[in-house]
């Protein structure tokens, strides 16, 4: 049996060869990007490995045969989870390749932001050898840092940041128990309103789900004047007109983000006109070593399933 890998971008694909040869399967890649691509080139299809291409009901209602669906990454936004339910499509992913990637990035982000090292690094190779341009800044220990979310990636950065000093709360109900029952307990756990009310730093690490423009208006205007925010989770959580209007009105300080709400952000967008906002083409979850994690774990799934082993990373539940 075949596994067809529906679009990738990926230099290389060594790392899934030789897994899928080691265990005698033939693989072929497409470069499908529209929903009549994927109908046409992947009728016969069993599993599918994807990156971005979509799978709409449309879509998954026109493959008959396919069984399972891996995604190379995180998020399934590109895939319709109710629609591969109902067609009896597991859908996987990789939840864990870059776990510590991404907080890391969130935290050089924060550092970056906080000591203001861009903005100087800027006025220094202009000829501007001032230090007095950078107040205020605050000490970090005397900090606090609210995360919004504790998955896997949310709970690495609050432990990194905790190991700077600074006072970590976190909102993120389903998590509560589990983190007071691992090494978390050093974290506060509050409500969204007194989070966005009361700390200096907010980082986002929730899933989008049900989280679009969570970050609005009102909610710059009830944050600190001094607070940053960061994004290294999905770009639709935050209101972007608001939160150039918030930075420019002074409500907030300031904000990092790895993640836009359209991918490419515009080279037009206003947020890229300000000294105060950071922004990375979403590559927080790369290094090399994740790089080549993420491709050898989409690939062993393929293989455990067509082996007849239970699937490492199910998203949605088949019967």
């Amino acid at each position: 049996m075949k596994v067809i890998i529906s679009d990738c971008d990926h230099a290389s694909l060594e790392i899934e060869q030789s897994i899928f040869n080691e265990a005698n399967i033939e693989f072929e890649l497409q470069q499908n990007k529209t929903e009549e691509d994927i109908i046409q080139n992947c009728q016969q299809a069993v599993v599918i490995v994807n990156q971005y291409a979509p799978f709409t009901e449309k879509v998954l209602a026109k493959l008959p045969d396919l069984k399972l669906l891996i995604r190379y990454g995180v998020g399934v936004n590109n895939i319709d989870l109710e629609a591969a339910t109902k067609y009896g499509v597991q859908v996987c992913n990789v939840p864990d390749y870059g776990t510590h990637e991404v907080a890391d990035h969130a935290l050089a982000l924060m550092l970056a932001l906080t000591r203001k090292i861009p903005l100087m690094n800027n006025r220094v190779k202009t000829g501007n050898w001032d230090y007095q341009k950078s107040i205020p800044i605050y000490r970090h220990r005397e900090q606090t840092v609210g995360v919004i979310g504790l998955g896997r990636i949310g709970s690495a950065f609050a432990q990194k940041v905790n190991g700077l000093g600074m006072k970590v709360i976190a909102f993120d109900p389903s998590k509560q128990q589990k983190a007071l029952a691992e090494d978390l307990q050093f974290i506060e756990f509050t409500s969204f309103d007194e989070l966005i009310r009361t700390s200096d730093v907010v980082s986002i690490h929730c899933p989008s789900d049900n989280t679009y423009h969570m970050f609005n208006k009102e909610v710059f205007k009830a944050m600190q004047p001094h607070s940053y925010l960061i994004n290294v989770s999905r770009g639709g959580i935050i209101d972007e007109t608001s939160l150039y209007e918030a930075i420019v009105n002074g409500e907030i300080a300031g904000a990092g983000l790895d993640v836009s709400e359209t991918e490419p952000i515009g080279p037009n967008s206003k947020l890229l006109q300000l000294d105060e906002v950071i922004c990375t083409p979403h590559m927080a979850w790369y290094s090399e070593e994740a790089a080549q994690e993420l491709k050898r774990k989409v690939a062993q799934e393929a293989v455990r399933y067509l082996e007849g082993q239970f699937v490492q990373y199910p998203v949605n539940s088949i019967n």
